[in-house]
């Protein structure tokens, strides 16, 4: 049999001992729900950010909903949506009933266009989501003048934003609250899991309790066992115990994670810059600092319809990819039967999401990978060819 290629993943979670011994820590005690691990992670998360108050949640999903949520957004109100996301992003604004408004991309960044988000605002408009694509801040200054102007509450989905900062400020401290992901191949895990960052105590301190079914007494400020009240709506968006130890361990290693994701970054957009056929989106500056989720190679319209082709040719080279979208958002079924936007109604967004291959910069990969992976790109675009 042929030697099979040497394996670089998109993704791959980079656990080592002390994670381990921290979740068998916890399954060897009292507690798997409840206890403190979930509250130092949440001061550690904070401390990481340098600000904010940070409220842990079983999903980055969960949180945009509960920001929602705690502002009351339901039907009859709008709030202006990046086309160029993941479908979270869009559902957290759905379960509340409220209605997107999709709007365009930036084509250098990838990032929302904020003249569009200008342009979209109505006498409906309550919110703006913003996303900080593959860990690129947006442009957060226009953005909030946008929102400030009009009185309306800016949510930032940063779920590939962990070691994004603007101007020295993390992101999800740049609008009134941010989410976060700790999903497998994010820059941190938890295994599944997430955070919410906000300035504000009182929307932490609300936002802690409706996380909870809107109980007004923690576990621990009981003085009866098992007896509270109910004063507002919520629901069960809690953290466990297990996820938290992980993300006790990650975050201390997550300054170690970005660096190597710098490197790899820079590494491989040199190289890459010897592929005539493909366009690199802004990788940002001393301002915009980006957290290096991943590459998006952006292939040229002549050969964006061999996309597939060239993935599977990665594929058999070992090197993993992905893409970051499958579609823009309002072309997805469920977005596209509801609010009928046609194709090409959203151009930027969906050339992106049509004619990229993200490709891997992750920690579990070194120099060398990059160098490989860019070789092997090269390699599929030529052999792809008619």
């Amino acid at each position: 049999m042929p030697d099979q290629p040497h394996q670089r993943p998109f993704g791959l979670p980079s656990i080592g001992r002390e994670e381990i011994e921290a979740v068998v820590s916890v399954l060897q005690g009292p507690q798997l729900v409840h206890g403190p691990r979930a509250k130092q992670f949440e001061t550690d998360f904070a401390a990481f950010c340098k600000g904010g108050t940070a409220v842990s949640v079983s999903s980055c999903t969960a949180g945009l909903h509960l920001a929602y949520f705690d502002r009351g957004l339901g039907p009859g109100d709008e709030v202006i949506v990046p086309a160029q996301t993941h479908v979270a992003t869009a559902h957290a604004v759905e379960f509340t009933g409220a209605s997107c408004v999709f709007v365009d991309a930036d084509p250098r960044s990838g990032n929302v266009d904020p003249d569009a988000v200008a342009a979209a605002v109505t006498e409906r408009t309550r919110a703006l989501s913003v996303v900080h694509y593959l860990g690129l801040p947006a442009e957060m200054t226009a953005i909030n003048a946008v929102a400030a102007k009009h009185d309306l509450l800016v949510v930032e989905d940063c779920a590939l934003a962990l070691g994004s900062w603007l101007d020295g400020v993390h992101c999800g401290l740049l609008g009134d609250l941010g989410a976060f992901s700790f999903y497998p191949v994010k820059h941190i895990t938890t295994a599944e899991g997430g955070m919410v960052l906000t300035r504000d105590a009182e929307t932490a301190a609300r936002i802690t309790r409706k996380k909870a079914f809107g109980v007004d007494r923690t576990h621990g400020e009981r003085s009866v066992p098992g007896v509270y009240d109910v004063t507002m709506l919520g629901f069960n968006y809690r953290m466990n115990e297990l996820a938290a130890a992980l993300g006790i361990e990650q975050i201390k290693k997550a300054a170690g994670f970005l660096q190597a994701r710098a490197e790899n970054t820079r590494i491989l957009r040199a190289a890459l810059a010897e592929i005539d056929e493909i366009e690199l989106l802004w990788a940002g500056d001393k301002r915009f600092v980006s957290s290096h989720y991943c590459t998006a190679a952006i292939l040229s319209d002549a050969v964006a319809p061999r996309r597939f082709e060239i993935v599977a040719r990665l594929k058999e080279a070992g090197i993993g990819t992905s893409v970051y979208y499958p579609r823009a958002v309002p072309q997805m079924t469920y977005y596209r039967e509801k609010y009928g936007h046609p194709a090409g109604a959203f151009p930027h967004a969906e050339r992106i999401s049509n004619q990229s291959i993200a490709l891997p910069v992750g920690p579990h990969l070194a120099g060398e990978d990059m160098v490989a992976i860019a070789a092997a790109l090269k390699t599929a675009i030529r052999d792809s060819a008619p």
